[in-house]
């Protein structure tokens, strides 16, 4: 069969599936299809049909696109239409994680799989709260038990509606640690004295180091100098 006759049964398979399809179920879902036929279609040949349906949808005609998310290939609307969308299914897109829950995905994220109390003692708050509500969403799963610690506490992992969510395709497309404390990090400003074209800068510098500090009493009278720390008391869980 030419990748021209596979192509439209693997758009029509895309469209038709409630979770996205990756290229062997699609492969193995036309050649039972069409069982009848001697030659039967190969890997490679889906391969390239998908390609070439994605370079298709890319253009600026469709208002949507083929894209690899939550671990397969999915019909997915472009962003430029996310306010239409909206307008249809209402709050649907309104809902937002709460930072909390946020952190504690991240967490599983980039950990997993990880027990509840590995995740705690990273965050240094209860997350009894936010780990249900995730699994409520779905965008965590239980994934076994930590047969090491004592107890063998429940062990959590990130779901395929997790990628889904985030429009990613495995974990491994999650932006690296690293990379986004470079994009953080700030380059100290070095200062020289020939930049300054005031050398009275420099004189009253001098001066004051020169000068003798003030004599500053010794005694407090029972006062303390007040700390600019937050509380960092745990969260207590939303009922």
């Amino acid at each position: 069969m030419e990748i021209s006759q596979i192509i439209p049964h693997i758009e029509a398979l895309i469209f038709a599936s409630e979770k996205a399809l990756n290229a062997n179920d699609i492969t193995e879902l036309i050649n039972n299809a069409f069982g009848f036929l001697e030659e039967r279609i190969s890997l490679d040949q889906v391969e390239s049909a998908l390609n070439g349906i994605q370079e298709k949808y890319s253009t600026e005609f469709y208002p949507f696109e083929l894209k690899q998310s939550g671990g397969g290939w999915q019909f997915l609307t472009k962003p430029d239409f996310h306010k239409t969308i909206a307008q249809l299914n209402g709050d649907k897109f309104l809902k937002r994680l709460s930072n909390a829950a946020l952190e504690s995905l991240a967490i599983i994220a980039y950990k997993q799989p990880i027990t509840k109390g590995e995740v705690e003692a990273i965050r240094g708050v209860n997350s009894d709260y936010s780990i249900q509500k995730l699994l409520e969403k779905e965008l965590i799963t239980i994934s076994g038990r930590n047969e090491h610690l004592p107890g063998k506490p429940l062990v959590y992992s990130t779901s395929k509606n997790f990628m889904d969510y985030f429009g990613i395709n495995s974990t491994d497309d999650l932006p690296k640690i690293r990379e986004v404390l470079a994009d953080q990090l700030v380059e100290a400003t070095i200062i020289k004295p020939e930049d300054f074209t005031d050398n009275s800068v420099f004189d009253q510098t001098e001066d004051a180091e020169e000068a003798e500090p003030p004599n500053l009493p010794e005694e407090t009278d029972g006062f303390e100098a007040a700390s600019d720390e937050e509380d960092t008391s745990p969260e207590s869980p939303i009922q």
